[in-house]
This record gives structure tokens, sequence and C-alpha cells, in this order.
């Protein structure tokens, strides 16, 4: 059972970055217990940036605050980042794994390496515990007695496949119970069309039909001779006999078989299920490779790009990319192949085991053909790696490079990691709203985006309006933080605990002083840019410490500014025509006496519009169901009084 450690902390303060704690930490060294755990760094701001586990929680974090001998270039910096640590104790160094991987992928942590793509799999499922199984696309794996086959790379290729299964063997697709519900209603097209032996009108016997399954899981495991022998026999019958239309059909099936086959190179495996991976590294980017063999043959590849901090070397890009990999996917093989040792490899043997269900090996092939494939792998993310590097180079220019270049126009002392925008949207007046957007190292961050109902302003009053915006944001950060003070407990850090590096307007002077006075007012100090447009509505320049800044309207830093802006006008505007059409509906109909929100829905369902309404006579409108005459009268009454 997993025990957990409470960290006092105390707010003094709110700051540029929202909140200043007093951690410390001689104090809370001598706290650390000696028992196996996880660690957690926070920086000013307190974001997790770096998630560690230990066998030995003292001894492991006390190193990171001793000597800098030793350490790498990534930690050295790390450590000048951190302004608290908390841990969590486990009962053993395999469960400080399993939470470490979990809380890595909750928090991304900026500080570990990390997987770029959190891409799923597609699997065919044979359902072989039913009476008469179905063969599925599908991109979970239960224990559910069914046999899976994959992973896939491509769900394309996997659709291709069902759909030539189908073809071939005749497999029910629908989804009745059976033998329960045999005769029970006519058989579906699929019969018609000659794709299914109808086994729910009892055309097929079970036995036969296993025979069927029997065969797709043949195909499936890559024996394609037998079929691919009786096609061409058929197709050979047929054309003897002059049935060219029937002979067309097997030749069609004939090469999609072919086609199937030759996507799956034969390996020298025996039969064994594995999983070769190799990586390429180049400064902070890395790609790694992933070959995928399943009964002996190679079903597909694919590969991801990692973030990798500077001084990661192979071992930990492989070792992380292991445990953020093998946390996410469905399926385990049962051997493992890398290019070099990784630290933990046992207890990540013992981890991957424990989630297989059965013994897990990682090995690291020497020669033979095992070692020719692992530099195949090898080979593959090295041309990866330098196909994608301008890709990459260019999206680092206009998210994390175009910040970057903000920070030194803006003359401010720390990199803008978190920008947050706000727009107002209102048509006269009519219910306005407000929106916040919120944009992390270039890039937006769309589960902290939130939308504001705007309350105490009436008419259009966009100052008024930002006010009240920008006060309920900011006040509910507080709220939340000054909770969490009293209740001596950790914040829970929502978009509104987390406050933003800088403020972006969409406008001048004027709202830039509007979020000066509410920050003034709450005791808050963060910077405020305003975005400034020119007549025809383009952005022209920021505004920044009471003088209008003029940009390269060709670099990154203006690209990313509009992107920001017409984000921020975007959701605003999409909110905005969402309540004003519940509004247009509520106004139009709920106002008729008579009618509420059942009756509504009726008669928009029967006549589609409220110009149809409009024009519906008295007799038509008695049609719609729940409309008596009464209520017919009354909506008639009311539009045409």
């Amino acid at each position: 059972m997993q025990k957990f450690f409470d960290i006092m902390l105390h707010l003094i303060k709110p700051g540029i970055s929202g909140v200043i704690y007093l951690f410390d930490f001689d104090e809370e060294l001598k706290k650390l217990p000696t028992e196996p755990g996880v660690y957690l760094m926070h920086d000013e701001k307190d974001e997790i940036i770096y998630v560690g586990k230990a066998i030995n929680l003292r001894n492991r974090v006390r190193q990171y605050f001793q000597s800098s001998r030793g350490k790498s270039p990534k930690i050295q910096k790390m450590v000048t980042l951190i302004s608290r640590f908390e841990y969590i104790v486990t009962d053993s160094e395999l469960e400080a794994l399993v939470l470490e991987c979990n809380l890595i992928k909750e928090h991304q942590p900026k500080y570990n390496t990390m997987l770029k793509d959190d891409k799923t799999y597609p699997y065919i499922k044979v359902t072989v515990a039913e009476d008469f199984p179905r063969v599925l696309f599908t991109r979970q794996m239960k224990r559910d007695k069914s046999k899976y086959f994959g992973p896939y790379t491509s769900a394309g290729s996997v659709k291709d496949t069902l759909d030539l299964i189908h073809r071939l063997y005749h497999i029910r697709t629908c989804n009745r119970s059976l033998p329960r519900d045999i005769g029970k209603e006519r058989p579906c097209l699929n019969y018609h069309i000659k794709q299914c032996d109808a086994p729910c009108q009892g055309y097929i016997s079970k036995e036969e039909y296993a025979k069927s399954i029997e065969s797709v899981m043949s195909f499936l495991n890559g024996h394609y001779d037998t079929i691919l022998s009786q096609l061409e026999e058929k197709m050979k019958d047929a054309a003897a006999k002059l049935d060219f239309e029937t002979a067309g059909a097997y030749k069609e099936l004939l090469f999609s078989v072919r086609d199937v086959a030759q996507k799956q190179k034969i390996t020298d495996f025996e039969g064994d299920d594995r999983d070769v991976i190799s990586y390429a590294l180049k400064g902070t980017d890395a790609v790694v490779q992933v070959f995928f063999i399943r009964g002996g043959k190679l079903i597909g590849r694919d590969n991801f790009h990692v973030n990798v901090a500077e001084g990661d070397d192979g071992s930990v890009i492989l070792s992380e990319f292991i445990k953020q990999f093998y946390a996410g996917t469905p399926y385990i093989p049962k051997e493992i192949f890398i290019p070099q040792e990784i630290e933990d490899g046992g207890l990540i043997e013992e981890w991957l085991s424990a989630r297989r269900g059965q013994k897990v090996v990682i090995r690291v092939p020497k020669k033979g053909e095992k070692a020719r494939l692992m530099e195949l792998a090898q080979k593959n993310a090295d041309m990866v790696l330098e196909k994608d590097a301008q890709k990459l180079k260019r999206e680092e220019q206009r998210t994390t490079g175009a910040v970057k270049s903000l920070t030194e126009i803006l003359g401010l002392e720390n990199i803008i990691h978190r920008m947050e925008a706000y727009d107002i949207s209102n048509i006269s007046g009519y219910e306005s709203v407000g929106s916040m957007v919120v944009y992390e190292d270039g890039s937006p961050k769309r589960s902290d985006y939130r939308k504001f109902k705007i309350k105490t302003v009436k008419g259009p009053n966009d100052y008024a309006s930002m006010y009240e915006v920008l006060t309920r944001r900011f006040s509910h950060g507080l709220d939340e933080l000054k909770a969490a003070r009293e209740n001596n407990a950790d914040a829970d850090f929502s978009s509104f605990t987390r406050f933003p590096d800088l403020i972006m307007m969409d406008g001048g002077k004027g709202q830039v002083n509007i979020a000066k006075e509410v920050l003034k007012e709450l005791g808050l100090d963060i910077p405020v840019c305003g975005m400034v447009k020119d007549d025809n509505h383009r952005t022209r320049g920021l505004y920044f410490e009471d003088v209008e800044l003029p940009i390269d309207t060709h670099g990154e830093v203006f690209k990313l500014i509009t992107r920001v802006q017409d984000e921020a006008h975007r959701f605003a505007i999409e909110y905005h025509r969402k309540l004003r059409g519940k509004e247009q509906v509520h106004s139009v109909l709920d106002d008729i006496p008579g009618v509420g929100p059942a009756r509504r829905k009726a008669l928009m369902r029967h006549f589609k519009s409220i110009e149809a309404i409009k024009e519906a006579s008295v007799d038509e409108l008695v049609n719609v169901s729940e409309i008596n005459r009464s209520v017919a009268e009354q909506i008639y009454g009311f539009f045409h009084a």
C-alpha cells in the first residue's frame, strides 16, 4: 500500500508568476525517508519540472543539492529552477517505477525526456469466446478471451484487410447474440451480397463456421499459400466454364491477398513476437524507430519524435521511451531488442512482465540476423531524423523561437513560458462574452481556454466587460491559492491558479490600462502587452510600457501574435454565436404562453426553422406532437397579432 507524505507549503504573497513559496530545503531534506518512492521537483510557478524514482528517497534527492561535480548540464540547470520538492513513498521500487510512468504521462515535466507522439495502434480482434465469432477493428486490448492480431501501423490497411476477410470467409459483422437470436430477424444485406453465410438464420452450422474462423486466424498469422492456391484454382475453373464474371471476382480477390502478403516482410525469428527499437540523436532532438514483429513477420514500423535535454544519452532516451511507450500501448511482446544496455533494465523487465502476464526479456543483439535488423532500425531512425530536421527546426522557430524573440523585443528578464490573451465579443451589447486563450511555449494549450458570459455590464462597453473578465479570472485563481494555504494543502493547479508570464490584450492603450488596473487592485505584477491593429483590422505592432513597438511583419513574432489574436477572437465569437443561437430560440418560442422546452423542441423538430413555424396554419400546428388546438391557436396568434 502506498503511503503519502504531505509537505507544508506557506503562501506569503502573489508575484509575477502568481505565488511565492517559503520552502526550507535543509529542513525538508532531513525529513526524507530511506524508503523507495517517487519525487517531484517544482519551479517557482509550482509547475512540476521533473519526476524521478528512487530505491532510497533520502540518498537520491539529496544528490541534487550537493556538489555539482559529476552532474550533467541538464541536471545543473534544473536544480537552479527548483523552488520545492515533494515525494510519494511506495512499498517497492517496482511500484515507484509504475507511479513514475503515470506521473510523467500526466504532468509532462520539462526536464524529463518526453515522448512527443501519443499514438494508439489498431488491432484486429477475433471474438473466439463467442459461439459464432466476429472479426473486428479495435484500438484496445482487453482480457476478454478474444484473440488479438497486431499492432498495425495503418488503420487504413487494417480496414482493407477486414474487408478482404469478410469477402473471403463470409464472417458475420452484426452484434446479434447467437445462437440465442437465430431466426428472430431477417438476414442482413451482407448475406444477400454473399459476404456472410447468415449464421443468424442457421444457414451454417457452428462447426462449419468454426472452420472459417480457423482459416481467418491462419490468414492473419501470415499463412497465405492455402488461400492463394484455392483462389487460383477457382478462378481457372470459372474461366474454363466461361463464367468470366466469377473468374474476374476471384482474380480481384487473388490480387488483394497478394497485396496484403507483400506488405509483410518475412524474417527468420521462429514465429516469435518482438519489438526492435533503435534511435538517432542530434542536439535536443531524437527519433526512436520501432519495428513490430509478430509471429516472425515484420508487420509494420513506426517512428517517434522525442524531446531530450542537453546531456541525455542513448541509455536515458531508450529507458524513458520504453517506460512511456509501453505504459500506453495495450500489447507488450515477448522480447524487446535495443542497441545498448539501459539503466534499470532488470526492473523494467519485471514491470513489463507484470503488464504482459508472461516473462518479457530486453536483449541487446550482438551478431547474426537479429543484429542486422537492429542496424536496419538504426539506419531508418537516422534517415527520419535527417529528413525531419528542417521541419523540426521550422516548428521550433515558429513556437519557442518566436517566444524568445518576443521576450527580447519586450525587454523582459525571464523567457515567456505562458501567455494568456483576452477578447470581448458582442453585437450592439447583445450577450457580451469574453474569451481567454492560453499559449505555452508558443503553442496553444486548449485545455486551459476559458470563456466568460458578462454578468455586470449592460450595453456595448468593451472596457467594462474586460474589467469584469480579468477581475473574475485572477480573483478566482487567488481564491483557490488562498484556500489551499488555509487548508495547509497543495492547490489544484488549474488554468486559473497558473498565472501567465505575459498578458496579451486585443487592443492598444485602453485595453492595456484596464488590465493594469485590475492587476494593481489584486496586488499582482504581470507584464501586459497590447496587440495593436491598423484601420483595416490587421495587426501592426505591440503596445508595451506606454510605447508602441513596431515589429517585422514577415517575422515569426508577428505570425505568433497574429495567431494568438485570431485565436482569442475566434474563441469569443464561437461562444457568442452559441449563446446568440440559444437566445434566439428562447426569445421567439419560449415567450409564447403554453410553449415550454418540450413543445419548443417538438416544433423545431417538425418545422426545422422559426420562419416555417411563423407561416404555419393552426391546422398544420396541430399536426405536431405535443401541440393541441388551444396551444396551436396561441402560437398562431402570437405571430399574427
